[in-house]
């Protein structure tokens, strides 16, 4: 008869086992972020299943890397958001123009010019 594959899962728990001892000598942070890694693997078991590597860890591995680059984007949209909201948020940068005048002045609020006919300085 044929040889029986180990499921899925069971290569997992294989692999996961097979860290134990490097686990073992990581920092506790270290070996948290290394549990963080392995359920972000085993979330994504159903879809490694149907992948036909003659090397299961490398499933494992791509599986891990696409939740971080999900992380990534993710965080990547919040500064991104966070960035616009704070270039909203800040006030306006006012220029002035070197010859004195403010450039966002409407011209139609000055003062019109005296007419010479009109004001008493041009009577003789």
């Amino acid at each position: 008869m044929g040889r029986t594959l180990p499921s899925i899962t069971m290569e997992f728990m294989q692999e996961q086992e097979a860290f134990s001892r490097f686990r073992r000598a990581l920092r506790r942070s270290d070996q948290l972020a290394l549990d963080d890694l392995f359920t972000a693997a085993r979330n994504h078991l159903a879809a490694a299943a149907y992948a036909a590597n003659a090397l299961p860890m490398e499933t494992f591995l791509l599986a891990m890397l696409l939740e971080e680059h999900k992380e990534v984007m993710r965080l990547r949209t919040l500064v991104e958001g966070s960035a616009l909201r704070t270039v909203r948020l800040q006030k306006p940068i006012e220029i002035k123009d070197p010859g004195g005048s403010d450039p966002h002045e409407d011209p139609g609020d000055s003062d019109p010019p005296e007419d010479p006919e009109n004001s008493e300085s041009g009577r003789v």
